[in-house]
């Protein structure tokens, strides 16, 4: 069966995946951009289109953020990473942030509680919006992903409930050395979640620590 996959996914020193207060101006609230600049001088994101235009680095952080799409057949986002509007949609007008071509390049289920019809954009990404439980939507991706493994993209509440569900096979964290306050934890209800996993951490010289977990045998 295909794998259910987390990657490069941001973690502050007290646990924060976003900070308070996100927003249309501030996707990942009063963090600004801190989570991630770990990941702006790797030639992934430059290829993205994400960070920059230079060609970009080809060290340990390129070496984790390029795992990224490999073998991926479909993703599973919460309506908090696909945009910033809370509650019904005031109008379908939002696409996302990542413009006429997404990254993804795959089909995309979108969790939410106000479901919408299907959204396709160029590049193969069409948003699939789905108010479901983890197994559902999980089901859902598989069907999608054409034999694919399947990325649960975040936001921290979707990583979450995918853990507290049990279904997640390999996790890439990244640990970053500042200090949130405030805002979603990731860790919050998963007392123990270590003994699911064989868990392996590799420092880099952007002073950020890759951390790999890999689910033990069931």
């Amino acid at each position: 069966m295909s794998l259910v996959r987390v990657h490069n996914f941001s973690v502050s020193l007290d646990g924060y995946g976003t900070g308070e207060g996100q927003a249309l101006e501030t996707p990942f609230g009063h963090a600004g951009s801190r989570l991630m600049e770990w990941a702006f001088e790797t030639r992934t994101f430059r290829e993205m289109g994400l960070h920059g235009t230079t060609a970009g680095s080809h060290g340990v952080d390129e070496a984790f953020a390029s795992n990224w799409a490999t073998g991926i057949g479909a993703e599973i986002m919460g309506r908090n990473k696909f945009g910033p509007q809370r509650g019904p949609w005031a109008d379908e007008k939002w696409k996302g942030w990542w413009g006429e071509n997404p990254v993804f390049h795959t089909p995309v289920v979108v969790l939410t509680h106000h479901p919408r019809p299907a959204l396709e954009m160029e590049g193969g990404t069409t948003f699939h919006f789905l108010d479901a439980d983890p197994a559902t939507a999980l089901a859902k991706a598989r069907e999608l992903a054409g034999g694919g493994d399947v990325r649960i993209g975040g936001g921290v509440d979707t990583v979450r409930q995918f853990l507290r569900a049990d279904l997640i096979d390999r996790m890439h964290i990244v640990l970053v050395p500042i200090l949130l306050g405030r805002g979603e934890r990731l860790w919050d209800g998963l007392e123990a979640l270590e003994e699911r996993f064989t868990i392996a951490s590799t420092p880099s010289p952007a002073g950020v620590t890759h951390l790999t977990f890999e689910r033990r045998h069931r």
